[in-house]
């Protein structure tokens, strides 16, 4: 696995208690947030507590969370989130990061 397949992976399992965002190289440079603004717009309240977000994801679409990206969409903050159900389907589901309302939805 590579080292940012690592680190994805690692932000998914990591990311209960805090805000996760995935590194520049997977991410459109305008569209990414930087690691230095997540704290300060969890704080600012601007974002939802990662918590709140994986507990609308599972309400949403149950399965396995095996990623998570925050990034600007049209001016907007938006979490990306990537889950595998028990048939092995993924399904994406992107959400506002600031209300948790699911935005978008699809499944491959």
């Amino acid at each position: 696995m590579s080292r940012t397949g690592k680190f994805v992976l690692a932000l998914a399992a990591a990311s209960i208690a805090t805000a996760a965002v995935v590194g520049p190289e997977l991410a459109n440079a305008d569209d990414r947030v930087k690691r230095s603004e997540v704290r300060e717009l969890r704080e600012a309240g601007k974002i939802l507590p990662m918590e709140d977000i994986l507990s609308r994801v599972r309400t949403a679409q149950p399965g396995q969370v095996v990623e998570i990206e925050l990034e600007r969409e049209d001016g907007r903050l938006v979490y990306e989130v990537k889950l595998i159900d028990d048939a092995d389907a993924i399904h994406k589901l992107e959400l506002d990061a600031a209300s948790g309302e699911v935005l978008k939805r699809s499944r491959k």
